[in-house]
């Protein structure tokens, strides 16, 4: 018999905490609490407000109702009354023609009223006259309003006029809403007409519809969040394709990249992560060729010693040769590796010690130095430029030294080598010219790559070929950067420029090429 296989405790736990740790969970559960919220408030107001609007508008119809017997009062009953009136004289009963001044006459206005208005639901009009119960439209009333009841007693005996809300206790007539008005002729107190209307059937009827509205409004709630839940995981899908691509980037493979589609922050953020991607790759490729170009330059030494070492003989000459030439190579693995060193530091926050100096003083420094390099070399100094200026004097005299020795390499005997620097508010310019063999075009957007070298030269070049990487990286932590100009058969000029502005802040600035135009 087959066993169904269980999920383990554990893993049913870490699923429901990613599903609740989800951002578009996150996000309709804030939703929800946010319209639980406003709607928590909302109904009670809402509601507050429908019983509100119910009073005002039954204010409004008891004071239009009132408005219109008080003028029937004043004016006397109109043409259209004709076929009441006429039933009344019948009856032997008068007819007034202004303010009645009788209780006779009273009765045959609130007659004529009456009958000539037919009232809407919930609303009773009510006449009492000398105290009494007269007549009432409709004329069946609710029990609370009974003749004998101490409602009617109380208006049938007003001598003020009054509006008010009594308040009932019977739940199928809710508040009652009235205004009594007195009718009296000369201090004579004939009689009160008294317009009431229930309240709570208009406010069932408001409650009613107010409670279909919530109930479409929850509806309305619930496919929203679904709208919310589908709308979020659309919106949120960059995202859950950043996390598939970042886990699917190894280091053999960093060629994965997002799709930048639209504008907002989702865009933004798939542009930047495939810029962080393309820096990524550029840095591993650049890593991958420094690892190999690095062993490659440390496998020929150590091949070379090796070789010797295991050829050398007991001739006493030729062990001296073979040890002279072990410790030629050991010097140079030794300078490639701290030149090396020297390249990881420039990433270190603390790789410059950076003073004021004289940019004039250490202009003759560094030409000083540069003639010891070479004594058959022509070496001049010009445009010494004077002025201060915050850099690392190490740094920069090690970057200089750097350009005038492979402008030595690069150039023979009789040769000039020059160096300058012109000082403005805001770069430094340090050069170093030489009119030697010159760099070819396509050899000029490469040498400053680490163990770059010049392919197409007359003379063969010594170093490791890191020398420019050094000088573009200390031009670089000055927040500056390294140019260079140069045509096959005229020689070559490398120019240091650095901001006086930021000379401490590294910039990252890429290295700069100049046509013949820009000098």
């Amino acid at each position: 018999m087959a066993t169904v296989p269980t999920v383990p405790p554990r893993l049913k736990s870490s699923q429901w905490q990613r599903f609740w740790g989800e951002a578009r969970t996150r996000i309709v559960l804030w939703y929800v609490g946010i319209m639980i919220l406003f709607v928590g408030l909302a109904i009670p107001l809402i509601r507050l407000q429908v019983v509100a609007q119910v009073d005002a508008r039954v204010r409004a119809d008891l004071n239009e109702e009132m408005e219109g017997f008080l003028q029937l009062l004043v004016e006397g009953p109109k043409l259209d009354d004709e076929a009441i009136i006429k039933g009344l004289r019948e009856d032997g009963q008068p007819v007034p023609t202004g303010y009645p001044t009788t209780t006779q006459e009273l009765e045959s206005l609130l007659e004529i009223h009456l009958k000539r208005r037919i009232p809407e639901d919930d609303m009773f009009l009510i006449s009492f006259v000398n105290g009494k119960f007269f007549r009432s439209s409709p004329r069946a009333l609710p029990g609370i309003l009974s003749q004998d009841s101490v409602l009617m007693v109380r208006w049938a005996n007003l001598t003020r006029p009054e509006q008010g809300e009594q308040k009932l206790s019977a739940s199928q007539y809710g508040g009652l809403l009235h205004r009594a008005e007195p009718i009296k002729f000369n201090g004579k107190f004939l009689g009160v007409f008294v317009i009431a209307h229930t309240t709570q059937g208009e406010q069932n009827e408001a409650l009613e519809a107010f409670g279909v509205m919530v109930q479409i409004k929850l509806l309305a709630l619930g496919l929203a969040l679904l709208l919310i839940w589908w709308a979020a995981s659309r919106v949120l899908a960059p995202l859950r394709l950043l996390s598939t691509t970042a886990h699917s980037i190894s280091e053999t493979d960093l060629s994965n990249r997002l799709p930048t589609e639209g504008n907002g922050e989702i865009s933004d953020l798939s542009q930047t992560f495939n810029e962080m991607m393309d820096r990524l790759e550029s840095a591993f490729k650049s890593q991958r060729h420094f690892i190999n170009d690095a062993g490659h330059e440390l496998r020929t030494p150590i091949t070379i010693v090796r070789g010797h070492l295991e050829l050398m003989g007991d001739d006493p000459q030729e062990r001296e040769e073979t040890v002279a030439l072990v410790l030629d190579e050991l010097d140079r693995m030794n300078r490639l590796v701290e030149e090396l060193l020297l390249l990881a530091k420039t990433e270190r926050p603390d790789f410059l010690h950076p003073e004021d100096i004289e940019v004039g003083d250490l202009m003759q420094e560094m030409h000083l130095k540069a003639t010891g390099l070479s004594g058959d070399r022509h070496w001049n100094l010009e445009h010494r430029a004077s002025g201060k200026i915050r850099v690392d004097r190490q740094r920069i005299t090690e970057a200089m030294m750097n350009l005038a020795e492979n402008a030595v390499q690069h150039t023979v005997s009789g040769d000039t080598i020059t160096l300058g620097s012109r000082l403005n508010h805001q770069n430094l310019e340090i050069w170093v010219k030489d009119t030697g063999e010159g760099i070819p075009l396509a050899e000029q957007q490469r040498i400053f790559e680490r163990f770059a070298r010049v392919t197409h030269t007359r003379r063969r070049s010594d170093g490791s070929g890191l020398g420019l990487s050094i000088v573009k990286a200390i031009a670089e932590a000055h927040g500056g950067h390294v140019t260079v100009h140069s045509n096959p058969g005229t020689g070559a000029t490398f120019t240091l420029v650095l901001s006086r502005k930021s000379s401490t802040e590294s910039l990252h600035s890429p290295v700069r090429y100049v046509s013949n135009s820009d000098r």
